[in-house]
Parts: C-alpha cells; sequence; structure tokens
C-alpha cells in the first residue's frame, strides 16, 4: 500500500489498541464491566480507530459532547485482521457498502493542533452483525484516557506541546498481511 495510506497504531505481538470516545454513562459502565454493556447499543455501527490524534481531532480532546470520555480498548489482532478481510471501503459501490459488516475510510491524519496532514488514518465501522464478536471475543481490555488527554490537551494550549507528545501512546506502521492490502488500497 502507498505510504501515506499505512494503518499506525499501538500494537504488540498478539494485540492492538483502536481509541473511542463516548458519553461517561457508557464509558463507565464500559470500565466497570470490561466490556462494553448498556447503555452501549449494539444495534448500530461502532467506529474504531487507531490513531490516537485523530482521535482528539475527532472528540475535540475530549470536549465534544457525548465524546467526553476517551478509552483506549485493546484488542485481539486477530479480531482487527478478521473485521479487516470483511471490509468495504466506504468510497465503494453504494450497493455493496449497504451490503457490508465492516466499512473502512481512510481521512487525513491530524497534527497535534489537528491540521489535516498529508497521509491518511483508517477508521473502521464494525456493523451491528459483528459487534457481539467485537465485545465478547476480541476485547482485551479498556483504559480510560481521559485524564491523560485533558493533561496533554492542556499542555499544548499552554505552550508546552513536546511535553504533551510524551503523554501519547507510541504509534508505528503496523504490519498489514498483504492479503488485506489490496482490499483496504484506496486507490491513492
Amino acid at each position: 500500500m502507498a505510504s501515506q495510506y499505512q494503518i499506525r497504531a499501538d500494537y504488540d505481538a498478539d494485540t492492538i489498541v483502536v481509541y473511542q470516545a463516548y458519553a461517561p454513562a457508557i464509558a463507565d459502565a464500559a470500565l466497570r464491566a470490561g466490556r462494553f454493556v448498556a447503555p452501549f447499543s449494539f444495534h448500530r455501527m461502532t467506529w474504531i480507530k487507531p490513531s490516537f490524534l485523530w482521535l482528539m481531532h475527532r472528540s475535540n480532546w475530549a470536549r465534544k459532547p457525548g465524546q467526553e470520555r476517551v478509552l483506549a480498548v485493546r484488542i485481539t489482532r486477530q479480531g482487527w485482521e478478521d473485521a479487516l478481510s470483511q471490509a468495504v471501503l466506504t468510497t465503494a459501490d453504494p450497493a455493496a457498502v449497504a451490503q457490508a459488516t465492516v466499512h473502512v475510510q481512510w481521512d487525513p491524519e491530524r497534527s497535534l493542533r489537528g491540521a489535516a496532514l498529508n497521509h491518511y488514518s483508517i477508521q473502521v465501522g464494525i456493523g451491528r452483525h459483528l459487534i457481539r464478536a467485537f465485545n465478547d471475543d476480541w476485547i482485551v481490555s479498556l483504559t480510560d484516557l481521559t485524564p491523560q488527554v485533558r493533561k496533554a490537551a492542556t499542555m499544548t494550549q499552554t505552550g508546552h506541546a513536546t511535553k504533551a507528545k510524551r503523554l501519547f501512546p507510541a504509534e508505528r506502521v503496523y504490519p498489514l498481511p498483504r492479503t488485506l492490502e489490496g482490499l483496504l488500497s484506496s486507490g491513492g
């Protein structure tokens, strides 16, 4: 795949971290249970993002209403790659997208201050028919990153961006199996 479309993530030999932002009620219940439970909805697509800074942009550093809590969701690489193997790009034929169990879109990666960069970050939409597997089989752990996110946001706003970056997870290029490269290629 072209370097501007590489997946960048925090991962180890068995797991990958994806990020999600939720309202406090959803985050608190999930953290107590170690899995998503009500009021989380199992009847709609849930989007997972391996890019920490992209989610910071999307959630406005955990300040956007309904996204005040940032969770690091550590899932199995097997589950992640299973989801990717079922993916359809959101730019594909609308009929194929409508039938897809998993949606993938590539959006411009974001800088610390939210500016669009010249490479892309993957967003993966897990459809309602696969959410139970995501929740019950793939999740290894949930971690509340909200205090860290708020501290990094304050540091950045007060001119301490270099120190704020030390609070970010280490992300590097994810070694995508060749069988998935063509499937996920945006043609760019």
